[in-house]
């Protein structure tokens, strides 16, 4: 695995990768590393934060042990890391459901038995507090983001943009396409883990009737 390690400011390490098998390759051994007893001879991070194509590693005491250690590491790319399943009820009545069928060929209905077939892998968080971008659709199923964003979209909409889909947790503004709705609680300050979706984590999408 070829990768790029870089400072982050005065504590940190930041890893650029190819792209996101290596990212999720990298971040499951580096969490691998840290819960062996003998595996992690370096200071210990506070986070490490997945994203798109990065691995920033925060909270280093001393960042330059592992900024040397880490080019050397035999790390293997990761489609889809091991993790718990969280299932996801949803009423697929979105507003882009339509559209987004008519992208992709299909019908409502096979639209609909698509996103629900398909086993999605949190990838990393991001864009607002329990925000998980999900992978698993392949590259032919990729969706355009809205041309105009909505300056509202409410918590529990799922949605589809790029290669990713997605629950937004709360009303926020966003250019996904809306496809559905949950009433699952992807945020909450109260609970620990304070958000339901984290990366490693698998998501299955299961039809539900309207209420």
């Amino acid at each position: 695995m070829r990768m790029r390690v870089l400072p982050a400011g005065p504590h940190g390490l930041l890893v650029e990768l190819a792209d996101q098998p290596d990212v999720l390759g990298l971040h499951a051994e580096i969490m691998r590393r840290l819960q062996s007893d003998d595996g992690w001879p370096w200071p210990r991070p506070v986070e490490v934060v997945p994203a798109a194509r990065t691995v920033l590693i925060d909270g280093l005491t001393d960042p330059a042990p592992l900024a040397t250690a880490l080019p050397g590491w035999e790390v293997a790319p990761v489609s889809a890391p091991d993790g718990a399943t969280v299932r996801c009820p949803v009423i697929y009545d979105g507003p882009d459901l339509d559209a987004v069928a008519s992208h992709w060929d299909l019908s409502r209905r096979e639209a609909i038995e698509l996103h629900t077939a398909t086993e999605f892998v949190v990838a990393f968080c991001g864009f607002a507090p329990g925000f998980a971008y999900l992978t698993g659709l392949p590259p032919e199923r990729e969706v355009p983001r809205l041309e105009t964003p909505r300056t509202a979209v409410p918590a529990g909409s799922v949605a589809l943009a790029g290669e990713y889909s997605a629950v937004y947790p709360t009303r926020s503004p966003g250019g996904w396409q809306l496809i559905g709705r949950t009433e699952l609680v992807l945020w909450d300050p109260r609970r620990e883990p304070a958000a339901l979706l984290t990366p490693g984590v698998r998501v299955r999408f299961e039809e539900a009737a309207a209420r």
